[in-house]
C-alpha cells in the first residue's frame, strides 16, 4: 500500500516537472482582438503604416500604435527607457493581443533587460517579428513562451504567401509549408521544438541569460548583410559552444546580401553552413523561404515541428 502511494506521488511529481517544462502558446487572436504596433530597435518615422493597417483591418483586428512610433533619437525609436516603457505598456495590457514589432535594425537588446514580465507571464501574448526582434524570440523561449517569427509592418514587398501565413499563425489556422528540395539538403526526419532566429542575433546573445538552447531543438537560422568569414565566425562559435551537438535538424532561410573580402573566403553562406555542421547526421533544410526575403513565411517559435528532407521535397509541418 506504502509503495502504491509512493509510485502515484513519484508519477505526479514527475508530471508536474514535464508540465514545467511545456512551452506555453499564447492565446490565438480572434476577430475584433487588438494588436500593438511598436519599435523596439530602429525609428520608424516615416508614413508608411498604412498598408500593414489595412491588412490587419482586412483580418478583422483592431490596432493600437505605441508612442515609440515617430520617436527620433539618432538611429533608435526613442531612448532604451521609452522604447521599454512603450514595450511593456503593451505587456501588461489585458486588452493588447499581440506585439507586432514595426522594424529590426539594432536596439531590442539594449532595452531587453529594462522589461518586466510578470504581467506577460499571467497573460501571455504573441510577439511578433524578424531579424533584431530574435533578442525577443530567443528571451521568451528561455521563459517558456512561444512567439511568431515573421514580417513586419515595414514589409512592405512581402508575398501574399507571407502575408497568409502570418494570418494563419495568428489565428492558429494549419501551418505546413512544403517547398521542392534544394540540391544541398542533407535528408533525414526529425521532430523537436523550433527555436532560433537571426544568426548574428544568436551570436550576440551567447553567454547571456537570452541565448538560445540548442538543447534537442530544430535549429532556423537566416541572415543578412553579412561578411562570408563572419558567417563562418558565428557558426563555430555555435559549434564551440556547443549548440550544434545536440540539435535534431536545422532549416536555412535567406542568407541575403552576403558580402566578400578581396581576398576571398572561397564559400557562400550555404557552403559554409554545410561545412561545419557536417560531422552531425541531421537533417538540414536549405533556402528555405524565411528570413530577409519577400517571401518571408511565418514560424511559431516554440512550437514542436517535424522536419523532413528527401530528394523531392522538403517539409516542414507544425503540431
Amino acid at each position: 500500500m506504502k509503495k502504491s502511494i509512493f509510485y502515484i506521488l513519484f508519477a505526479l511529481f514527475v508530471s508536474q516537472l514535464y508540465a514545467q517544462k511545456k512551452m506555453i502558446i499564447p492565446p490565438y487572436l480572434k476577430k475584433g482582438d487588438t494588436i500593438a504596433i511598436v519599435a523596439t530597435a530602429r525609428k520608424n518615422i516615416e508614413d508608411n503604416l498604412k498598408p500593414a493597417i489595412s491588412w490587419l483591418h482586412s483580418w478583422g483586428l483592431e490596432v493600437v500604435l505605441g508612442k515609440t512610433i515617430g520617436l527620433d533619437h539618432n538611429q533608435l525609436a526613442g531612448t532604451d527607457e521609452e522604447r521599454a516603457a512603450d514595450f511593456q505598456t503593451q505587456l501588461d495590457n489585458p486588452n493588447i493581443k499581440a506585439i507586432w514589432c514595426v522594424r529590426g535594425g539594432y536596439g531590442t537588446v539594449r532595452m531587453i533587460d529594462l522589461l518586466d514580465w510578470t504581467k506577460f507571464k499571467q497573460n501571455p501574448k504573441w510577439i511578433v517579428g524578424f531579424s533584431d526582434v530574435t533578442v525577443l524570440h530567443s528571451h521568451l523561449n528561455n521563459l517558456g513562451f512561444a512567439s511568431i517569427h515573421g514580417i513586419m509592418p515595414v514589409s512592405s514587398k512581402a508575398t501574399e504567401e507571407a502575408k497568409e501565413s502570418l494570418r494563419k499563425a495568428l489565428f492558429g489556422e494549419p501551418l505546413e509549408y512544403i517547398v521542392p528540395c534544394d540540391q544541398m539538403n542533407r535528408y533525414g526526419k526529425a521532430k523537436g521544438e523550433l527555436v532560433g532566429g537571426n544568426l548574428s542575433i544568436l551570436f550576440s546573445l551567447l553567454g547571456s541569460p537570452s541565448a538560445v538552447n540548442c538543447d534537442a531543438k530544430i535549429l532556423f537560422i537566416e541572415d543578412l548583410d553579412e561578411y562570408l568569414y563572419h558567417i563562418d565566425r558565428m557558426m563555430m562559435n555555435l559549434k564551440r559552444n556547443g549548440c550544434l551537438e545536440s540539435l535534431k535538424g536545422i532549416i536555412v532561410g535567406g542568407m541575403t546580401k552576403m558580402h566578400d573580402n578581396e581576398i576571398p573566403w572561397g564559400k557562400n553562406a550555404l557552403e559554409i553552413i554545410d561545412d561545419v555542421t557536417k560531422k552531425y547526421n541531421i537533417p538540414i533544410i536549405y533556402n528555405f523561404p524565411a528570413g530577409h526575403i519577400a517571401d518571408n513565411h511565418a514560424l511559431i517559435l516554440g512550437k514542436q515541428v517535424t522536419l523532413e528532407a528527401n530528394d523531392i521535397e522538403s517539409k516542414v509541418l507544425f503540431d
